[in-house]
């Protein structure tokens, strides 16, 4: 059975990722058939609009198959890393500006590559199941697929705390920070995507609102004058200082500090740097040209290949990063690593 299904189904281009055993995990192959879809349905009348989700009970994508970049790393093969993130990105951006309705529904682990294909929809549906995060740095990468762009356009200081920590967002969370548009309870998910097969209505939001309900409080939106004070910090070593030091918002987040203390030297800092250089020029041109001009460099330059052996193949949880403290990261690579391409 394929990874991924695309079919016309009444008026709507319904996708569905379909690697349930894998978290519905991106394949290049996968983001290429996703691509060929959208570009096939962008101008077919019989296409009202897209509906996208995935196979299985506990994600919708927890992020891109790194199992296959880490076999490339050991083979010392930076191109297919480099055309893997160039096809995914030009997906994401052509998610981010596809002139149809886009409606993904995230239940369950929405992680990385999952974030680049769902929260870049016009139309984003979170529900109970919905743990949502960026937590690329503990594999030695900076948070990508548009994501730094979802960060800096995040409330306040936000964006360096989820980016940082990998906080897991709920649905109320995700909301507040912007990388969601409404909450549908789980049971009424089967209804919702009936309906937008069925309807023809050219106001898709009339028919999610059908559905729709309050999500409830979010716990960030909460503590944002906590969160502001740690990660409005001027660099990493800063940061960490003051989040280690601030009781009251660990007892609230007590996975925070781990989250953070687990990621890669490097990428933290070359992460704080990202989000705040496109948190300037908010656009999707911007953040996608930045987070490549870091993938582009994966193999010389990263703990990438180091993290996904700690982190998935050997699971020992115990990465050696190429620096042991941020601290001992010379400013100057993180300059290069974000310095454009030639």
């Amino acid at each position: 059975m394929s990874d991924i299904q695309c079919r016309i189904d009444g008026r709507a281009g319904r996708i569905t990722l379909n690697r349930p055993k894998a978290l519905n995990a991106l394949t290049h192959d996968m983001c290429l058939e996703l691509e060929r879809a959208l570009l096939a349905w962008r101008d077919d009348p019989q296409v009202d609009h897209v509906v996208i989700d995935g196979a299985g009970d506990r994600a919708f994508c927890a992020g891109g198959d790194i199992t296959r970049l880490y076999q490339a790393g050991l083979d010392e093969d930076a191109e297919y890393g480099r055309r893997f993130w160039r096809d995914e990105y030009r997906l994401n951006a052509l998610i981010h500006e596809y002139p149809k309705p886009y409606i993904a529904i995230m239940h369950g682990f929405v992680m990385g590559g999952g974030v680049g294909v769902a929260a870049h929809g016009s139309h984003r549906i979170v529900t109970d199941s919905t743990r949502l995060a960026m937590p690329e740095c503990g594999i030695g990468l900076v948070p990508d697929v548009g994501g730094s762009l979802l960060l800096a356009r995040a409330p306040g200081h936000l964006g360096e705390c989820l980016g940082l920590t990998g906080h897991r967002m709920t649905a109320a969370d995700s909301l507040y920070a912007g990388f969601a548009d409404a909450y549908v309870p789980e049971d009424r998910l089967g209804a919702l995507i009936s309906d937008l097969v069925a309807s023809d209505d050219a106001d898709v939001w009339v028919i999610i609102a059908r559905h729709a309900q309050p999500a409830g409080d979010s716990m960030l939106a909460a503590h944002m004058d906590d969160i502001n004070a740690v990660f409005g910090g001027h660099d990493v070593i800063a940061i960490r200082s003051q989040l280690d030091a601030h009781d009251a918002l660990l007892a609230t987040f007590p996975r925070m500090a781990g989250g953070m203390a687990a990621g890669s030297p490097i990428a933290l800092a070359a992460t704080v740097a990202l989000v705040r250089a496109v948190r300037d020029a908010p656009t999707m041109e911007t953040a996608l040209d930045m987070e490549y001009r870091f993938t582009h460099r994966w193999l010389a330059s990263t703990d990438f290949v180091e993290g996904v052996r700690a982190a998935v193949i050997d699971k020992d949880h115990a990465p050696r990063w190429r620096h042991d403290d941020v601290a001992a990261v010379p400013p100057a690579l993180i300059a290069d690593l974000l310095a454009p391409l030639d």
